[in-house]
């Protein structure tokens, strides 16, 4: 007797589902919620946008993260710190932003 593959497929997808639900359990993550996460990721692609948009190549090297209270993290180098400082100005000017921490460094090399 032969199995058609497609009735294998539904079987494994039906016995496969409970563990991918599993996979990601609530609270593992400081995104709970899908909604957070969406508006960290909008915070976060404005921000990197503005930087973009500033036409200094130093700015292409710092990092950016939003957690799920708006707070910004800045990360990475930048060769001036009119640089730097004009990165944090941006992310405070940014809608929903509550408050930024920069961890950028000042190098002069490349």
């Amino acid at each position: 007797m032969r199995i058609p593959s497609l009735a294998i497929c539904l079987i494994a997808g039906s016995l496969l589902a409970p563990g991918f639900a599993l996979a990601e359990a609530p609270g593992s993550s400081d995104r709970d919620h899908p909604k957070e996460f969406v508006k960290d990721s909008a915070i976060t692609t404005k921000i990197k946008a503005k930087l973009a948009t500033e036409q200094l190549s130093s700015l292409a090297k710092i990092h950016v993260d939003t957690d799920k209270s708006g707070v910004v993290w800045l990360s990475g180098t930048t060769r001036t710190e009119e640089a730097a400082e004009r990165a944090v100005a941006i992310a405070k000017a940014t809608e929903h932003v509550t408050s930024v921490h920069s961890d950028i460094r000042v190098t002069k090399e490349d």
